[in-house]
């Protein structure tokens, strides 16, 4: 069983290194298979990892190297788009792995969830599932076996952030409970042992004015150039951490000296280097003292002209291994050594799809394809597809000549109980800040294994691999060129639901002026004549909207049904609408329920992930003014949406529309979240921005994150004040102060109570403002626990006739969540009255 686990360890090894390699890159990775010594680094979210440390230790030091998140970074900002929650996750895993594929490291994650901004280790530990996360860790390093582990961040408040402390008090907690026999033994019988990491310590810092570096620290210079790799460990660096692009990471690719800082925690003292008293080669494993020498003999002999003259020498260690008792190590090595193995033989093997999407119940079709690219003396002889009970199987026992292509195509058909392409943690719901993963064999990976794997058996120099190598979908883009994706495997059908929140009682002169239109909407992935259809809208377990009718389904297409919302709600029965489809195939009704969403960016692969479609009906009064409004998008949010919902005709305005002549039409300008930290034309036309105000306009800011865009400093709005990224308020739930109760923005046209205040999700406010000129007025103040009040986050100043707003309140967050007192409080904001 431990053998089994080790291989299915390696999958994302496998994947990395999937891209054919250099003659240089092939010899880094000959050197590292006489390294057998291991790191494992410890932090919170992506973007917390050192990436310029990370391409140090696995290619200048050789060292088997993996980062530890202990979230998907779910709860952060997007700066290049409107994903957020789980979306947002599943893209920054994919940075993650982007940024790993560049330095040659390993990532995993916990089962935690990164609920927001966090002031305390206190407060993080009590919202996570502390035992189950902890569990986590224990897991992975038990599982990874590190010789030692090293923490990004300190335990305590210089940590800057809630869930960096609990990363390094939890992988203290770890690093103690991983080597205790009695903690976590219900691991045990997935094949881990207690492991007991040799140290265990800190990467200490210099963040802004936060300083934990010190000269009596060991001291590390990572700043190398690897003329192997033609870059530096500061430029890799760089690259690696310019995916994170997310969160607008891009950096520069650093050149000179760069000095890590170490400081003990536990385990065993900190000597002159990281692993000193470790023993880091061969000799750790009995059996295998030729083994060095034989590498340190294809490394001395190795052709950067032709590395397939190593293949012979390299198939003769991996054998000798394979006759070694199986540890964690000699795993290991023996998939390095097959991966360079397949890298000299410049051995070429892929499976393509004809689709992206494998539709349950319909075909694809296959293309298997092969080719040796240098001499080689390979035989292809068994090549699998196992797609359950529609499994291929065949033997070919065929000589691959040089540099000749050999594929062959063959149809399969994808079973109707066909598991559909759900990320293995988004599989059932969040409990308590905490994703449902209780299966070891999947716990810690970053990405589900893919939907279909096809196995090629190769004879090289006499002895048989296996390769496994993910089904995927590819297709040449006009201007990217080739692209690959993976293969999704789909329902027939998809429904959605829209808008997903519907407010049914908009008031306007005490007239309610709603008349809402639900939009059902499904798309077909099957080409069927014919098909009887039912379609049911539901409210809670009740049916309040059927309809039944036939249809001829074309692939790709998209059908619509608009149904007014006052027709089929029902107050009594809850706020939730859902939708399912009832298709009758061969004279069986198959029931689907659920969306499909699909994110797409150039930098990382297709991310899918389905979901129970819901719209979130709104009863409560919200009064309004129907205006016209001007949005200027930002880093992405949903407020165009709301301002919809709100009765306001909406136009998206860009550069060219700042002008006075276009902007007199709005009564309200909105600027989307971040916006002046991406757009430098809003700060250069800030002038005319101002004068629009003063001509009775009103000007609504969302937060901005810096006080900067490049090297020029922002200028917003008509009166001084700076953004403050440190001053945020992180409880949702915390009393909100009324300074200026009569206020027109509490009382125009809605009522603002403190029940407007209820129900907020994950955090009130962020990016305050400070040193603001005498002629704002602040209007709420509010606090987290254990400190003062703050009055920053919602802030107006009246200029000429017009009103300018800075709202840190997190609208963004609050109206997609169906909040209706952030309804009512940016419909207040859009109505300020013009000042005499």
């Amino acid at each position: 069983m431990r053998y089994v686990l080790t291989i299915l360890f390696f999958i994302n090894y496998q994947i990395i290194q999937a891209q054919q390699l250099s003659s240089s890159e092939i010899y880094v990775e000959l050197k590292k298979l006489n390294v057998l010594g291991s790191v494992l680094y410890i932090a919170a979210h992506p973007d917390d990892e050192n990436n310029t440390l990370l391409p140090y230790l696995a290619k200048e030091k050789l060292y088997r190297t993996a980062y530890l998140s202990l979230t998907r970074g779910d709860g952060g900002q997007n700066l290049i788009g409107d994903e957020q929650g789980v979306e947002l996750g599943l893209i920054r895993t994919q940075e993650l792995l982007a940024a790993r594929k560049v330095d040659g490291c390993e990532q995993f994650f916990s089962s935690a969830y990164e609920f927001g901004f966090s002031k305390s280790s206190d407060e993080t530990l009590q919202l996570w599932d502390k035992e189950k996360v902890l569990a986590d860790m224990v897991w992975m390093i038990r599982k990874f076996q590190p010789d030692i582990i090293i923490n990004r961040f300190p335990p305590d408040k210089r940590a800057g952030h809630g869930h960096h402390s609990s990363s390094a008090i939890l992988a203290h907690e770890a690093f103690i409970a991983a080597a205790d026999s009695t903690k976590f033994i219900e691991q045990f019988k997935y094949g881990v042992h207690p492991w007991k990491a040799k140290k265990i310590i800190w990467n200490t810092f210099r963040f802004g004015t936060t300083n934990t570096t010190s000269n009596d620290q060991l001291k590390i210079e990572v700043g190398d150039y690897n003329s192997l790799l033609g870059k530096s460990y500061g430029e890799i660096g760089g690259i690696a951490r310019s995916m994170h692009k997310s969160q607008g990471e891009g950096r520069p690719q650093i050149k000179g000296s760069i000095t890590e800082y170490f400081a003990y925690v536990d385990g065993e003292p900190l000597g002159k280097d990281l692993m000193d008293g470790i023993n880091i080669g061969w000799s750790r494993i009995s059996g295998t003292e030729k083994i060095q020498q034989e590498i340190n003999n294809v490394i001395s002999n190795y052709s950067f002209d032709n590395p397939s003259l190593s293949v012979p020498a390299l198939v003769n260690i991996y054998n000798a291994l394979k006759q070694l008792p199986k540890n964690n190590w000699v795993s290991f090595k023996m998939e390095q050594l097959q991966q360079i193995i397949l890298h000299c033989s410049g051995l070429f093997l892929e499976a393509l799809s004809n689709k992206e999407y494998a539709v349950q119940g319909e075909k694809i079709k296959v293309s298997f394809f092969a080719n040796s690219r240098l001499e080689n003396n390979i035989q292809l002889k068994k090549i699998s597809l196992p797609i359950q009970n529609n499994s291929f199987d065949t033997t070919l026992n065929i000589s691959l000549s040089k540099n000749q292509n050999y594929q062959f195509s063959k149809d399969f058909t994808i079973p109707y109980n066909a598991d559909i392409t759900q990320p293995y943690w988004l599989q059932q719901p969040i409990v308590h800040n905490m994703f449902q993963e209780n299966d070891y064999t999947t716990l810690g990976d970053a990405e589900n294994n893919p939907a279909y794997s096809t196995e090629f058996v190769v004879n090289i120099a006499g002895t048989d691999f296996t390769f496994n190598y993910p089904l995927q979908y590819k297709y040449v883009h006009p201007v990217r060129g080739e692209v690959y994706q993976p293969v999704v495997v789909t329902p027939p059908i998809i429904v959605s639901l829209m808008p997903n929140i519907i407010l049914t009682n908009t008031i306007e002169d005490n007239k309610n002026i709603a008349n809402p239109l639900l939009h059902l909407q499904y798309k077909s992935f099957i080409n069927r004549s014919k098909t009887p259809i039912q379609i049911a809208l539901h409210q809670e377990k009740n049916i309040v909207y059927s309809k039944d009718t036939t249809l001829n389904l074309k692939e790709g297409a998209t059908y619509q049904i608009q149904i007014p919302v006052n027709n089929i709600y029902q107050s009594s029965l809850g706020n939730n609408i859902t939708a399912s489809i009832s298709i009758k195939f061969n004279n069986e009704s198959n029931v689907y329920t659920k969306n499909l969403k699909n994110i797409s960016y150039e930098h990382i692969p297709n991310q899918h992930y389905y979901f129970d479609d819901v719209a979130q009906i709104i009863s409560e009064p919200v009064y309004i003014k129907p205006l016209k409004v001007g949005f200027i998008t930002g880093a992405g949010d949903k407020i165009p949406d709301a301002l919809k919902q709100l009765g306001c005709t909406v136009s998206i305005l860009t550069e060219k529309d700042i002008n006075l002549n276009t902007l007199k039409q709005f009564d309200a300008v909105v600027t989307g979240i971040r916006a002046y930290n991406i757009h430098e034309y809003l700060t250069d036309k800030n002038e005319v921005l101002n004068e629009y105000i003063k001509n009775g306009g009103n000007l609504i800011v969302q937060y901005i994150k810096a006080n900067t865009i490049g090297d020029k400093t922002i200028k917003v709005g008509p009166y001084h004040f700076i953004i403050n990224p440190r001053s945020r308020i992180t409880e949702e739930e915390c009393a909100v102060k009324f300074l200026l109760p009569k206020h027109s923005v509490l009382n125009y046209p809605n009522k603002i109570t403190d029940k407007d205040f209820d129900n907020w999700v994950q955090e009130r406010s962020t990016y305050q403002a400070e040193e603001l000129d005498k002629h704002f007025e602040r209007i709420l103040a509010m606090h987290d626990t254990g400190e003062e009040d703050s009055n920053s986050s919602l802030v107006i100043a009246k200029y000429g006739k017009g009103n300018f707003v800075y709202c840190s309140l997190v609208l963004f967050r609050q109206l997609p969540a169906g909040n209706v007192g952030a309804y009512r409080l940016l419909e207040n904001m859009l109505a300020l009255p013009q000042n005499k």
